[in-house]
């Protein structure tokens, strides 16, 4: 099986109440931790490369990594750029074999945000396959790889802006601005209530941009960025073993179900797979200090990064035994 777009896989999502995974891959052992769940969970996914990847890792070798994903566990996988900057960005993903792309002008004023993704969307829909377009509308807060948006500068999506965009632009998908945020540290203290045990609880998503939304794009698939959950467990780990987060926090699982069984199609999760690699390898350093061979520690990380997309699938997105 070829790599696929993501228009059947959103079509199905849309209709089934269900969200598709999209998580961030920078290298082998990430890889094959989010394909082998996915696999024992019978369910689509997407793997998607940030900026910071594609400097890391080189764009062919991720690509080459997902094929052999593709070849080893059968299922229908999503090649997608995550947060394109530009045009020559996303022209350089597409004729390098993408399946799908997001272009990212949302910094930008309205009409270009328009103007660049249209653009984008000509180049990707005349290509051979056709490429798949992601675009966003409203800002996040946060910080990954390459974007950087203060606190305090995060916008929500307009609702009364979406029907114009799509229908100028022609994009397969948009990313909306609910509440959600980039990175570990989603939410500020000032901005969370603490339960009776001292953790932080964030503030709830607005649901009503989404329902708005939905109502204004009937049938057509949402996007949620900067959506790990930031699991206290691994942060505890993380922390007994030499680590320093300090009131990390993420969106509540709940809020997510809640959304993939509206008109969220897409769920990017990134930071959860980076805090369950980090724990796995913290705590193997710290059991076994003599060890030094890469592949005893990362082995362990892998293992909790394949553990949290399991949870993901079954329990957040619904995705299991949909393919």
């Amino acid at each position: 099986m070829p790599l696929v777009n993501t228009k059947e896989m959103f079509a199905k999502a849309y209709n089934g109440g269900y969200a598709i995974g999209a998580f961030n891959c920078n290298n082998m052992e990430i890889v094959q931790a989010i394909t082998e769940a996915a696999k024992e969970c019978n369910s689509p996914v997407i793997l998607q490369v940030s900026a910071g990847a594609r400097k890391y890792a080189k764009p062919i070798y991720l690509k080459k990594m997902v094929e052999a994903a593709v070849e080893d566990t059968g299922l229908p996988i999503v090649l997608h750029l995550d947060h394109g900057a530009d045009f020559e960005m996303c022209k350089d993903c597409i004729d390098g074999g993408f399946t799908s792309v997001m272009i990212d002008a949302s910094s930008k004023p309205f009409e270009e945000n328009i103007e660049i993704t249209r653009k984008v969307c000509e180049y990707a829909h005349a290509h051979k396959p056709y490429v798949t377009v992601e675009a966003e509308l409203g800002t996040l807060a946060g910080i990954e790889d390459d974007v950087k948006v203060e606190h305090g500068s995060e916008s929500y999506t307009k609702p009364e802006d979406v029907e114009e965009f799509v229908r100028r632009t022609g994009c397969d998908s948009l990313a909306i601005a609910i509440g959600t945020s980039h990175g570990a540290y989603k939410f500020k203290p000032e901005q969370c209530t603490r339960d009776e045990n001292g953790v932080l609880c964030p503030p709830p998503l607005r649901f009503d941009i989404l329902e708005e939304v939905s109502k204004r794009l009937p049938g057509f698939p949402i996007v949620l960025h900067g959506s790990s959950s930031v699991n206290q467990e691994y942060v505890k780990i993380i922390n007994e073993n030499g680590g320093q987060l300090k009131d990390a926090v993420g969106v509540p699982e709940k809020q997510l179900r809640q959304a993939a069984k509206l008109a969220v199609c897409k769920i990017n999760i990134d930071s959860d797979l980076r805090l369950a690699m980090t724990a796995g390898i913290r705590e193997h350093f710290n059991a076994h200090p003599d060890h030094f061979d890469p592949r005893q520690y990362i082995g362990d990380g892998r293992k909790y990064v394949k553990d949290v997309v399991k949870h993901k699938i079954m329990e957040v997105l619904g995705s299991n035994d949909k393919i």
